[in-house]
Order: structure tokens, then sequence, then C-alpha cells
């Protein structure tokens, strides 16, 4: 069994000397200093189990150098020795972060003991430290946070489609993530070391928006003063992602089919075409389908960069992911601004669930910046979320509190979160299937079990039934209109009757 290496610091070289013959050697290996910042130079370079440090020295005392090390070092242990054995030098020492405190004159067999139990301290910490990055692992993918089934399905088409050339189309709703989803899956790709060019077609006008993804040459139009290249070209070998691509003008849609087509680009003002080999990945908060049919966007090119569908669904219909995404926000903006690590309240985390988050994942961590400034000490409360989401918990409360509580059985439970989630998914069948965690066909059963296929079918027919009526009226209509209406009416039922007899041409 390996020995347990401890770190001694202290300036008393005698004491040091004691502690290197007392402790138990065939536990501990033990190497000590006299200098705090050889003490410190010593755990750059090699890593300790434990360190024992004095607490009067020169020009650094324990506490400081305890707490410079726990904060350094994360879960390693620091027991300090004290000639004053109190309950101020105590609570110093505990403050400053270390495990315990010993007393002088040194008990070297109450030091072994605590060493020893020191030692299993710092292991359980790095064990529960290692144990909580794999389970925060298992809840991301990439840049990509979230562990509900809606999120998994995301990660599975991501890991199948990464390795590909295919043309991607990321799609949901603003401030989801899809720049997040765009570079992950560029980053598990064979293009990972390739540069990543974004662009957002709705901030550029057309005519700059030409020159930037297809570059100029010199003297293409009045600003032109010399050549640039495009991003097209800048983006060769890597992948260039177009956000907001529903907004490209129609103009530069064909010329863009012919870049994804052939493989060519040719900058403005130029007659020379250049290679380019780039992986395009495209986004938009738009159905592209309706732009299609209001011609607004090509239906060529819409075929040729939907290779690959990606739809990121809404916080909202994510469940516990929120979160999940909260403590992440929190994290991060409390280590940005040196505070100390904060944790949500139950009050606070039962807001953000309540919330239903139109501003998705952005506005969750713009909500987290919020809360993270306001809080005092190391708990975000309710009362530190923004206005807006407190609003809607204390609605929610009020309306509680006026109500008698309801008694209901699991099926209508469930028929209630399934019409929940078809809201909040705006009723897309695949994507609630997705949010339920259920196969199409067993999400269609329940719809039919809950009548909600049979409300389509009805709506159908009512509008089947308003399309005869207006009919009729018509009709009714034109048989009350002037006898020369009638006349050319007559003589246009006699030619229908007369092409659709049999025999005749």
């Amino acid at each position: 069994m390996s020995r347990q290496l401890v770190l001694v610091v202290d300036d008393d070289k005698s004491m040091c000397e004691l502690l290197a013959e007392g402790l138990d050697a065939s536990k501990f290996e033990v190497v000590w200093t006299t200098d705090p910042r050889a003490g410190e130079e010593m755990l750059q370079r090699r890593e300790f189990d434990v360190v024992l440090t004095d607490v009067r020295m020169g020009h650094l005392n324990g506490f400081e150098l305890c707490s410079r090390l726990t904060q350094r070092h994360r879960g390693l242990p620091v027991v300090v020795m004290t000639a004053f054995g109190s309950i101020d030098a105590a609570v110093s020492a505990m403050r400053a972060g270390a495990y315990d405190f010993l007393t002088k004159p040194l008990d070297v067999e109450l030091a072994n003991v605590t060493l020893e139990r020191a030692i299993q301290h710092g292991a359980l910490h790095r064990e529960v430290a290692e144990l909580r990055r794999v389970v925060e692992a298992s809840r991301s993918y990439g840049e990509l946070l979230g562990a509900s089934p809606a999120m998994r399905a995301v990660y599975e088409i991501v890991e199948r489609a990464a390795p590909s050339e295919a043309s991607v189309l990321i799609t949901g709703e603003s401030g989801t993530g899809k720049e997040v989803l765009a570079r992950t899956l560029t980053a598990k790709s064979a293009r990972a070391s390739g540069p990543f060019i974004a662009v957002n077609c709705a901030a550029i006008p057309e005519p700059l928006l030409e020159s930037e993804l297809f570059g100029h040459t010199k003297g293409a139009f009045t600003d032109a003063r010399s050549a640039r290249e495009g991003l097209l070209a800048r983006a060769s070998g890597g992948t260039l992602f177009l956000d907001e691509v529903a907004d490209m003008p129609l103009g530069l849609q064909p010329k863009l089919l012919r870049v994804l087509q052939e493989r060519v680009v040719r900058p403005v003002g130029s007659d020379r075409e250049q290679p380019v080999d780039v992986r395009l990945i495209c986004a938009t908060n738009q159905d592209l389908e309706t732009a299609i049919e209001e011609r607004r966007f090509r239906a060529d090119l819409y075929y040729r960069i939907n290779v690959i569908p990606v739809t990121l669904p809404p916080l909202r219909a994510r469940g516990t992911d929120v979160l999940l995404l909260a403590n992440h926000f929190l994290q991060r903006f409390t280590e940005r601004s040196r505070q100390e690590p904060c944790e949500l309240s139950q009050d606070a985390e039962r807001c953000l669930m309540s919330y239903s988050w139109p501003g998705n994942v952005r506005e969750l961590a713009n909500c987290m910046e919020h809360a993270a400034v306001l809080a005092r000490g190391n708990r975000v409360e309710k009362s530190d979320l923004p206005d807006k989401v407190r609003e809607l918990q204390r609605a929610e409360e009020l309306a509680e509190a006026h109500e008698p509580p309801e008694l209901l059985s699991l099926e209508e439970i469930e028929r209630r979160y399934i019409l929940r989630v078809f809201e909040a998914v705006h009723g897309n069948k695949s994507q609630a299937a997705l949010v339920l965690g259920l196969d199409r066909k067993t999400l269609y059963r329940r719809l039919e079990r809950y009548g909600m296929l049979r409300t389509d079918a009805t709506r159908s027919e009512a509008g089947r039934l308003e399309a005869a009526r207006s009919e009729a009226a018509r009709s009714e209509v034109i048989r009350s209109e002037p006898v020369r209406g009638e006349v050319v009416r007559s003589e246009t039922v006699r030619a229908d009757a007369a092409s659709a007899a049999p025999g005749t041409r």
C-alpha cells in the first residue's frame, strides 16, 4: 500500500524534523519546508495528500496560506497548528478553509489520527467532485446542456449527423441556442480544426451581404477600393453558419444554391470561379415551408439546405432542464464576478419552473445574471428574481388560494399534461412525442382516447359544411341575376353537357 504524501510548513526547523520522525512512517511520507512560499511552489510541482502548517510564520501566516491553498487546490485538506489553542483560533482556521486544527505542544499520536482523517476527507471530496462531473457530463453534450427526452433526441441526431458532410437546418424559437448547437455539431465533425464562421442574414443589407458571402474584386462597385475574399472562401475547409436564413434576400438565394451544387464561388465583379470546400449549417425561427408558399424562399434551396433537419425544443417544453441551466448560469456569473458560489432557494426554483420563458435560454441567462448581482450571501431567493418571473408565481398562488383543491384521476392529469405540451409546441405532434417520451403511434392512441383527433376531424367537417353553405349562397345569387346572365349561364351549361356526353368531340 503506497504511503500518503504530507507537506509540513513551519518556520521552526526542529518542529519540522520532529514531525518527520514522529509521524507514522508506514502511512506517511513527510516533506517539510520552513518557507511558506517554497511550500506553495512545491504544491505546484507535486500532488500532496494533505498540508500541515503552523500559524505564526514570517511574512505569511498559516491562516493566509490555508486560504490560498484551499482556493487554488480544490479538495486539498489543510490542518493548521497553533500554540494558542482558543475558540478564536479554531474559528479563524475554519474560516480559512482548514479541515481541522491542532494545538502546541503537539501530540504526535493525535496528529497521526487527524492527518489520516483529513486524507480520507480529501479523497471523499475528490470522489464526490468526480461523480458530480460524470453526472454533469451525462446531462450535457458539447456546449449543450439538458437531460430532457427532447434534448436527448437532439443529441442523438447530432451524434449521427456530425461525421457526414450533409447540410443541416436547425429550427426553433429565438433564444433556444441554435448557434450553440451549430458549434457543437462542428466540434464533433471532421471539420473541427477548420474555421467556423457565423453570419446573421437578417442583420446585413442585401448588397453588403452579397459582398460578404461571395467577396468582390477591386472596382466591382463604388466603395470597392480593393479586392476582398468572401466568407464562403474564408470558411473553406470548415463550416459556414447562416443564421436567420429565412431573411436572406430572394435575389441571393439562387447564387447560394449554385455554390452548394457546384462547390464554386464567383466574387462580385469577377468572371472567374474559385472552388470552395465548406459545410453549410443554416438556422431559422421561421417556418420555411410557409415562406415558400408566400414566395419569400426558394423551394430548391430549401431542399438543398434541409438534408438533416434538427429542431430545438423551446425551454418551456424541457421540464427540469430549466433548473439545470439556471444553476449552470448562476455558477458562471458568480465565478466571473468573483463572488461566493450561490444556490437557488426552493421558492426561487418554483418561480423558475412556473414561468413560460418566451425568450427561452437567452432569457433564462439574463434572469440568472440579474439574480447573481442582487443575491445577498450565497443563496438566491425569490425576491432576487426579475419582477415578471415573480409576478407570474404570485398570480398562480392567489388563484390557488381562492380555489378549492381539485382531486383528479391519473387519466385526467395525463390528458391535461398532454394538452399543455401540445400548447407549448404549438400543436407539432412530432415535437410533442419527443417531449413526452412517446413514439408517434402511442401518442396518436392517446390523442384518439382523449378526443383530440376527433376534434381535428370535427373542425375539418365544419369547414366543409361552411364551404357548402358558401357555394349554395353563390348559386342563389346567380339565379337572381338579370336575364342576360341567365342566357349566358344556360349556354355554358349546354356546352359543358355536350363536352361531357360520350362519343362527342
